[in-house]
């Protein structure tokens, strides 16, 4: 892996993370950080649930409605969940 990859990769995490904060309405008292591990985790997940259902299409429409059942589950569950 190189570092222009893992660049890459954190910048699309917190553009996908960031659009399944935008699409869920409510407070989001979330780091930076946080957002961007939210946004890869569910582009990897999108990634794999794409790659079984499609083929190779679909990544990114795959990708965001998972980073927003992440930001749910985080704040349910999250340091200022219940």
């Amino acid at each position: 892996m190189s570092l222009g990859f893992l660049i890459l990769m954190v910048i699309y995490g917190v553009a996908v993370g960031g659009l399944a904060r935008w699409v869920v309405p409510g407070p989001d008292p979330m780091p930076l950080w946080v957002t961007s591990a939210i946004g890869i985790a569910g582009a990897l997940i999108g990634g794999v649930v794409s790659k079984a259902l499609f083929g190779n299409a679909g990544g990114l429409l795959m990708a965001l409605p998972f980073a927003a059942l992440l930001v749910l589950l985080y704040r349910r569950h999250g340091p200022t969940g219940r």
